[in-house]
């Protein structure tokens, strides 16, 4: 399946999304839809998981055959004023950037959060979710604002995109949702799993476990793989699969 975008004004996204489902034939394409990010903003009375436009004025749509989609997007009025006279309203978009750009959203169309440890000194330890994906793109860490602002081709043109992080010291609040621009049904909030039964004498591969000291001290996860000092758990965290490796000796087998 091929990849396009459209381009239109910032803010009418959806709106363009919701008159191309209700005007054009199903069997033109696939999916139409807005791609999303989930930043974290923190405040003095808490944190709050911000779900924003990843790309403004940009829809994407997929489809195998551009030229009859071409002619049927300019039935839709809002489309039909900006393509009249200028195609760069509707792009193509190369195989291996489509392939990242699934690669790092979820069946929601939306970037999650990633979690992020460093050394103390700002250099990067472990990465987990959407950023692990790409770190060789990141141009620059904010750690105080929560971001990681990676570089990629879009269509032709270079773009700069802030995927939100989470540190470990953030692992333990109580993240609740902010302003959501996404058409999604989100929880009320984020919460941390914990608690924790008998201690095993021996961690193996899929034993559910807690991790009781250390960054993630409260959370619950699945044992992927095992090694000399350390394990691998996927842990279920903000909506996603986390595969983060922890020290053997912080966690305890779940009874």
């Amino acid at each position: 399946m091929n990849w396009y975008v459209l381009q239109t004004m910032t803010g009418e996204e959806e709106k363009l999304v919701t008159m191309i489902r209700k005007m054009l034939p199903s069997d033109l394409y696939d999916e139409c839809f807005v791609l999303y990010c989930e930043q974290l903003w923190r405040r003095h009375e808490g944190a709050f998981v911000h779900v924003a436009r990843a790309f403004p004025g940009y829809v994407f749509i997929t489809a195998e055959r551009p030229d009859k989609l071409y002619l049927e997007l300019k039935r839709v009025p809002a489309m039909s004023r900006l393509i009249a006279g200028d195609n760069l309203y509707f792009l193509a978009i190369e195989p291996e950037e489509a392939a990242f750009l699934n690669q790092i959203m979820n069946e929601n169309h939306v970037i999650g959060l990633s979690y992020l440890s460093t050394d103390g000194h700002g250099h990067v330890r472990q990465t987990a979710g959407p950023l692990r994906s790409c770190l060789k793109q990141v141009v620059r860490y904010n750690y105080r604002r929560r971001s990681a602002v990676i570089r990629l081709s879009l269509a032709g043109s270079e773009k700069q995109i802030p995927l939100g992080i989470i540190l470990p010291e953030d692992i333990r609040r109580q993240l609740r949702y902010g302003k959501v621009e996404a058409p999604i049904v989100v929880p009320e909030r984020y919460q941390v799993q914990a608690g924790a039964s008998e201690t095993a004498p021996e961690i193996q591969q899929g034993d559910q476990v807690t991790v009781m000291s250390g960054d993630l001290a409260g959370m619950c996860g699945t044992v992927s793989k095992t090694k000399k000092h350390t394990v691998r758990l996927n842990i279920h965290f903000l909506g996603q699969r986390l595969d983060i490796e922890v020290e053997a000796g912080d966690v305890k087998k779940l009874g």
